[in-house]
Order: C-alpha cells, then structure tokens, then sequence
C-alpha cells in the first residue's frame, strides 16, 4: 500500500523540480515575481527559480519593434490628409523593469505622442511643404518620444513619415493640375516643332527657287552666247546682223512648232503662226529699238542745250 503512495509522490517531486529550470531565449528578458514581489530579471540561458514560490510574470522582448500610426490632420491651406508614422523602438536591456511596471499599454502611449506632434506640426504647413518637409516631421516626432519614452524603459530608434494621403478629392485635383500643366508642356513642345518644319521648309524653298533661279540664269546665258556665235558665223559668211537676226528668230520659231507637233497630248496654240511671223516680230522689234534710240538721243540733245544756256547766264 505503502508502495502505491510513494510513486505519486515521486512522480509530483519530479514535476516540481522540472518546473524550477526554466529557458529564456536570446534577445529576451524575464521578470520573476516572488509572492507577487518583483523579485528579478533574467536574460538568456539556463535559469532556477523555487517552484511554487517564483513567478514568470512576462517575458519581455528585447528586439526592435515597429508601431505604425495613422494620423488623420489639417494642414495651412485647410487640406485634411492622413500620414502613417511608423515608429521603431526598443525596450533597453537595463531598464526592464520601467517598461513593464510603468506602462500599462505603451502602444496606445507611444501613439498618443505621435498624435501630439504630427497634429502640432503638420498645421502649420501648406500640403506640398509636407510633401516636401516629411522628415522634419518625423526629427519632430522622435525628439519628442525620445524624451518622454527614454523614462519609461523604451529608446526611439527612428521614425519614419511613410505614407501622406491627401483627401480623394484633393488628389483628384492634384492630378488634374499636373495633367494640365504636362499637356501644357506638350503643347509648346508641338508648337515648336510645328515651328521648325515650317521655318526648314522655307528656307528649302528659299534653296529650291535660288537654284532654279541659277539655272534659268545659265540657260539663258548659254543661249545668248549661243545666237551670239550664231551672228558670228553667219557675219562671216557675208550676212548682216538684221539678216542673221532674222534667219535665227525665223529659224527658232519653226524649231518651236516642230517640238509642238511631236507632243500628242498638247494643248498649246502659238499665235501668230503664219509663215512670215518670225520676219514679223524681228521687224517690229527693230522698229522699236530705232524709235527708242530716235528718243534718247532727242532727249539727250535737250538736255545738252540746258547746260549750255545755264552756263551762258
């Protein structure tokens, strides 16, 4: 009977003594309470507490956390905008005890503090400097932390203004704005495009015409000094100048109807075309250099008989 006792009781010593040794992990710290008294904190490794007299009361991590906050506020040019503050922070290693006695929930701690700053700060901005000014915002919200939380067991190792979200409508406009400006970028850029074809085009054509130009020019001269050595060897020959003048514009005037009729497709008329049409126009033009010649010289003699009379006086 006695037998049949002593194994429970073996059996319960074992539990007992099993639960006095205890593991606390890397980058982790244990608070031990004895009879509901803080008692100590244990770190990493193998540990021993009195069974039913110690106490792990929490086991506190000792890693860099993240708390992320979103933060609803007005800025100066009256815009509601919310900003997501993430804060990192660490329990320091010596002061365990702060951060676990002291504060209740530091969460909702920390973010009363980020509400504090951020809805201090942000006020006092248009919304493109807190576009622009975002990390004065958060140097703002880790000063003020650092000093708070340090006394609470907590360090602030940075924070981060993550995100900036404008009301819908402020955005919509804000993208409006910034296609009509981009479509206004485009505009000058077509237009002065527009603006260069046009001017590279005239200056092509300026080019095309000068060349056609030279090269009526050359034809033209090649011509005359062709007819020219035309009267030549036709002087030598024993024919005048009005007879070789009037062979070769004769000549001409037939060349021309000759290349009309090769052309089936032609609508050109030449007038007159009569067989003495040639002599016709060489005798008219004549005449005229005669009449025009008869005039300068009369004019000429008139104004040479002024001169005279005004010398006279």
């Amino acid at each position: 009977m006695g037998s049949f006792l002593l194994i429970p009781i073996l059996l319960l010593g074992l539990i007992v003594l099993l639960s006095a040794f205890f593991i606390v992990k890397q980058q982790t710290a244990v608070i031990i309470e004895r009879f509901g008294k803080f008692h100590s904190v244990r770190n990493s490794g193998l540990h021993l507490k009195i069974p039913l007299v110690d106490k792990i009361v929490t086991r506190v991590g000792l890693k860099i956390q993240q708390l992320d906050v979103i933060v609803e506020t007005k800025t100066l040019d009256d815009v509601f905008v919310k900003l997501k503050v993430s804060v990192q922070y660490v329990v320091l290693r010596d002061k365990v005890y702060d951060a676990f006695y002291q504060l209740e929930y530091p969460h909702d701690q920390i973010t009363s503090y980020v509400f504090d700053v951020v809805r201090a700060e942000v006020p006092k901005m248009k919304l493109d400097d807190v576009f622009v000014k975002k990390d004065d915002i958060a140097i703002a919200v880790k000063s003020e932390l650092q000093d708070a939380m340090l006394d609470y067991g907590y360090d602030i190792i940075k924070t981060l203004v993550t995100d900036i979200d404008p009301d819908a409508q402020v955005k919509a406009a804000m993208n409006r704005i910034n296609a009509s400006e981009r479509e206004k970028i485009a505009a000058q850029f077509e237009g002065d495009a527009a603006r260069i074809l046009i001017v590279e085009k005239a200056k092509a054509e300026a080019e095309s015409k000068r060349l056609q130009g030279q090269g009526i020019a050359d034809q033209r001269r090649e011509i005359a000094r062709g007819l020219e050595e035309s009267v030549e060897v036709l002087n030598k020959v024993g024919i005048n100048s009005q007879e070789a003048s009037a062979l070769i514009v004769v000549t001409q005037h037939y060349d021309t109807l000759q290349s009309i009729g090769e052309e089936t497709n032609t609508n050109l008329i030449l007038l007159p075309n009569s067989p003495q049409a040639g002599s016709d126009m060489l005798n008219n033009m004549v005449a005229s250099f005669t009449a025009s010649n008869m005039i300068g010289e009369s004019m000429k003699k008139q104004k040479e008989e002024k001169d005279k009379n005004k010398q006279d006086e």
